[in-house]
């Protein structure tokens, strides 16, 4: 899994605003990743139940490590996994939420959302940001454009993130526009470990952590418990 997600311009975006402090200490963050589709996937291995097939680890992972991206492996896990559509046989509802410190993450993802709501919901003690999933790189590469051509991975503006903060002591209302989402990042951070002995864009310890969350959260919603992250 290269979880190419960490180098959407929504997320990254997201992730900058984080580490410049410009919320402050962060209380309640959510980050979803819905569709309206009640229909099956022509995917089959993603609808026939299986190891792998459910919306937990479809699109779970992508959810889940832009999560410990941000914020490392939580202190424990709830989950809230269940079948929404007549037809299906897999899971294809999540909720999870992660608990930290002072923090609580939700990770939600679902198959009935016909009106699409900010997928990125980030409240800290000076204030909000809220940002659409809106990068482009997938649909631009399937329509056969290049990475290195001009307009590739550039958001519309009408995706911007909105910005409600404080600013040296005055409250801002304002758009962001987004960072240039850019999925070479990746193999250029493979290139550099391989050549340069750099640390690797993407390690087995961040796979391993990202299915420790996903089992935990199946185990919760079974058991309709909170579940402990202990130490490895």
């Amino acid at each position: 899994v290269f979880q190419n997600r960490r180098w959407d311009s929504d997320f990254s975006t997201v992730r900058h605003i984080i580490q410049e402090g410009l919320l402050g200490d962060l209380v309640e963050v959510t980050i979803s990743y819905d569709r309206y589709n009640p229909g099956l996937s022509p995917k089959h291995h993603k609808e026939t139940p299986g190891p792998g097939a459910g919306i937990v680890k479809d699109l779970g992972p992508h959810i889940i490590d832009q999560a410990l991206v941000l914020f490392g492996l939580p202190q424990a896990v709830f989950g809230d996994v269940r079948i929404t559509r007549t037809v299906s046989q897999v899971d294809d509802y999540l909720e999870i939420l992660l608990y930290y410190p002072q923090l609580r993450v939700r990770l939600k993802a679902g198959y009935f959302v016909r009106e699409p709501v900010p997928s990125y919901i980030i409240h800290g003690r000076k204030g909000s940001f809220l940002k659409s999933r809106a990068d482009v790189q997938e649909a631009q590469l399937l329509a056969g454009k290049k990475p290195d051509e001009p307009g590739y991975g550039v958001e519309s503006e009408a995706e911007q993130g909105l910005l409600h903060t404080e600013k040296e002591g005055k409250v801002v209302k304002e758009k962001i526009k987004s960072l240039q989402g850019n999925y070479m990042n990746y193999y250029e951070g493979v290139y550099k470990a391989i050549a340069e002995n750099k640390p690797m864009p993407v390690t087995a310890d961040d796979g391993i952590n990202i299915m420790r969350v996903m089992e935990a959260a199946i185990q919760s919603s079974r058991e309709k418990k909170v579940i402990e992250l202990l130490p490895l």
